[in-house]
């Protein structure tokens, strides 16, 4: 298969070992997030938004990948402060409106829209939960339904007091990046080459417009030698060309309803959707992380705990940089 599909023993098992070991270390908490923090406000926070997560998951299971892509959106842009969530108005563009975020799904929206009003249809809780905070515990819950980590989450997060689409420019990584220019993004938000990886199976889930990986299937150079030649041909089935740009293929062909390590499985079998995922298995310096997560569902789900929660403290508003909004999508 196209890619190498063996797995190198030794430098696996070293990257194994760092990666449970750091796991294993828990880092200090931002100062102003910690576990529980609305248990005197609204101590049912978590199985009230848990429960309208389900239910919207229940419905149609683009929720998952939908609500874990906003999630990774919102962080990397302003920190973790729910301004993807703004809607635009006509005369300012909001983040959400910026054309690397028009794939956003607009089920991870709506989740968190649900989550909100259930959370606010509880007296004592009405306007009393950021959808910051919101928006990383249905995250969380996302995840696990589709059967990845379940794991606590830090809270206390104030929302943004701006979303504007210029903001957005630079901040997010397109399907064209290598791995240092990968590494350089993560590194500006305090991330690590084991967290980049570990955080990239976020693309387990979730859908890719055919427009996002054309040039690999069509492209002077096409099919690209780094793809497998079944997964290539496939893709031409799919996405012929002049599709509608509307069309979008599950970025994980294998499990693409389950949230796993066979992430990793597919990028050592040329099964990596994205150009900007198979690079993490052709460069040498990012490929043993990827045969440590491929080997181990244990070191995967530790992995990416460590990698989520470090990107859930980007950024984070307290005292007079955030509020809390009273509508999701509107600033105060």
């Amino acid at each position: 298969m196209a890619g190498g599909g063996s797995v190198r023993p030794a430098a696996a098992a070293a990257a194994l070992l760092l990666l449970l070991a750091a796991s294993a270390t828990s880092s200090t908490a931002a100062q102003q997030l910690r576990r529980n923090y609305y248990a005197g406000v609204c101590p049912d926070v978590e199985s009230i938004v848990r429960a309208a997560v389900t239910k919207k998951y229940r419905e149609t299971f683009i929720t998952v990948g939908a609500t874990v892509h906003l999630f990774f959106h919102d962080c990397f842009v302003t920190g973790c402060d729910a301004s993807i969530l703004i809607a635009s108005t006509p005369n300012a563009t909001a983040e959400k409106d910026n054309p690397i975020n028009l794939p956003l799904a607009g089920d991870g929206f709506d989740t968190v829209h649900r989550a909100k009003a259930a959370v606010d249809a509880v007296p004592r809780c009405r306007n009393r939960v950021s959808c910051a905070d919101i928006l990383t515990m249905a995250t969380r819950d996302a995840i696990a339904l589709a059967g990845g980590p379940s794991y606590a989450v830090e809270l206390g997060r104030l929302d943004g007091l701006s979303s504007t689409a210029s903001s957005v420019n630079g901040k997010l990584a397109p399907p064209s990046f290598n791995v240092d220019q990968l590494a350089a993004l993560f590194a500006t938000n305090g991330l690590e080459m084991e967290d980049m990886v570990a955080l990239s199976a976020g693309h387990t889930v979730g859908f890719a417009h055919c427009g996002t990986f054309a040039g690999r299937v069509w492209g002077a150079a096409a099919p690209d030698p780094g793809m497998n030649a079944s997964l290539a041909a496939r893709l031409r089935e799919w996405c012929p060309v002049g599709v509608d740009p509307r069309i979008a293929v599950t970025m994980d062909v294998v499990t693409p309803r389950v949230f796993d390590n066979q992430y990793f499985k597919n990028l050592q079998d040329g099964m990596g959707l994205l150009a900007s995922d198979q690079v993490l298995y052709t460069d040498p310096r990012s490929r043993p992380v990827v045969d440590a997560l491929a080997q181990s569902s244990v070191a995967f789900n530790r992995a990416f705990v460590t990698a989520i929660t470090k990107m859930g403290r980007i950024g984070v508003k307290t005292g007079a940089q955030g509020n809390i909004r009273r509508n999701c999508a509107v600033l105060n």
